[in-house]
């Protein structure tokens, strides 16, 4: 169950004119909810990103991890969040050595939804070649009943979709495709983020397991599950071309278009392991269009 801010339910009663052939009809609908979220990293403003008022400490725990801010929860010492009029500021207090990483390599993303390239300074500093995951202990193989299984049950829970139509959700699942934990959001980078950070608050393991989301593989969400060492990622749409080159990098098996009927895989690119030193320049230019501790 989602945990809500106060004053904020995820959605918004909004009237309007629904036009039908020759009518208007004067109704109610409900709309998600998307506000600026400011996160705050010992008293410096890092990112402001267009997000959910919902789970939000999941969410800058996520946040930390997946943006290699910090290397474990361990290092999240406190996490204060500040509703005001123009949004929500979620301060977050960590340890120093993670502190002074950020500020060394520190980036503003002026936020569109979710975006994990907004804001950043040069093409030097995008994040395009990741570690190898580490070989899992439990391999997982997918099937499509597996896949099938995980489809079915998505739909299932995603509470803010099936009210507002306007949402993206992100599904933690065991080996045999069993739905563990699913969170939502405007952005389906921040609907990863607020997984992961739900995980790693409960330590949970990230190598018996695999990610489902609601939306197509993109290279942001492809490298926050790597850095995470996440073995299999899942979507039911469309993944793009860096997602894949990505994903072969890190040795992260990459499904798309999974449906109740079946799923394409994508392996890993042939040229993979020769092009994994290739600059950040380089390739953009010539591509294709909690518990806290204590």
């Amino acid at each position: 169950m989602a945990e809500h801010e106060p004053g904020h339910a995820g959605y918004v009663e909004r009237e309007i004119r629904r036009h039908q052939g020759a009518r208007t009809l004067l109704e109610f609908d409900d709309v998600a909810e998307e506000v600026p979220v400011a996160l705050v990293y010992n008293g410096i403003s890092h990112a402001v990103m267009m997000a959910t008022p919902l789970d939000l400490e999941a969410f800058a725990i996520g946040f930390s991890l997946t943006e290699g801010i910090v290397d474990s929860v361990s290092e999240i010492y406190d996490i204060e969040i500040e509703p005001g009029d123009e949004g929500i500021e979620v301060r977050i207090e960590i340890a120093q050595r993670a502190f002074m990483g950020l500020r060394a390599h520190r980036r503003t993303l002026a936020g569109r939804t979710g975006c994990g390239v907004c804001g950043t300074e040069s093409l030097a500093l995008l994040d395009l070649v990741p570690a190898p995951i580490a070989a899992p202990a439990h391999r997982i193989e997918p099937t499509p009943a597996m896949i099938r299984r995980a489809a079915e049950a998505l739909r299932e829970r995603q509470p803010l979709m099936a009210a507002t139509g306007g949402t993206h959700a992100a599904a933690w699942c065991d080996a045999n495709g069993n739905i563990v934990a699913v969170f939502e959001d405007v952005g389906r980078h921040n609907a990863l983020d607020k997984l992961i950070g739900h995980l790693a608050r409960a330590r949970t393991a990230f190598d018996n397991g695999f990610v489902f989301l609601s939306s197509r593989a993109s290279y942001e969400l492809v490298r926050k599950a790597a850095r995470m060492q996440i073995q299999m990622l899942a979507t039911i749409s469309a993944p793009t071309s860096l997602a894949i080159r990505i994903a072969g990098q890190a040795g992260l098996r990459l499904l798309s278009f999974c449906r109740q009927d079946g799923f394409v895989e994508y392996p890993a690119p042939a040229t993979a392991t020769a092009t994994a030193t290739a600059t950040a320049t380089d390739f953009v230019l010539r591509s294709e269009p909690l518990a806290l501790p204590g």
